[in-house]
């Protein structure tokens, strides 16, 4: 908008730029911005979902980035969000890790999974010299069972 006020010596015509500025658009789009990144935030949490049995005695997990191997109730694993075949895991996770393979991994078994089952995965794993292994467990209080009054 070029408005302004008349010119100091008052003559019609001649107008000086107003100074003002309309911050009513940047607030706008700032809102609009803000209100996008609250809707995909929780949405960028990656991660296979698997349902962690519960531990009394948890250790919170390195400050590094973790390199997570989960299993599920069906047996399938997943490094990271990503599922892969089993075949192929050790040699996805060395790739991963480079030249750090004292680095931890992260064992996140479903607790519906065979015991087995995560048992041959680690063992695969030690076999292949990634022996700094952790089972990462929920160490948030179980809700008690619902009682049922005695009738």
């Amino acid at each position: 908008m070029a408005g302004g006020a008349p010119n100091h010596n008052g003559r019609p015509g001649f107008f000086r730029p107003q100074a003002d500025i309309n911050v009513t658009p940047l607030v706008d789009v700032m809102l609009v911005l803000l209100i996008i990144f609250m809707v995909t935030a929780p949405l960028l949490a990656t991660g296979v979902k698997v349902d962690l049995p519960q531990a009394k005695a948890a250790k919170p997990l390195d400050p590094k980035e973790p390199m997570v191997v989960a299993i599920d109730r069906d047996g399938k694993v997943s490094l990271g969000a990503e599922q892969v075949d089993r075949a192929d895991l050790v040699e996805r996770i060395k790739l991963k890790l480079g030249d750090d393979l004292g680095r931890t991994i992260h064992l996140r078994g479903d607790k519906e999974a065979a015991f087995g089952q995560i048992v041959a995965l680690m063992d695969e794993l030690a076999a292949n010299g990634l022996t700094h292994l952790a089972i990462v467990t929920d160490s948030r209080k179980e809700k008690p069972a619902p009682t049922e009054p005695r009738q």
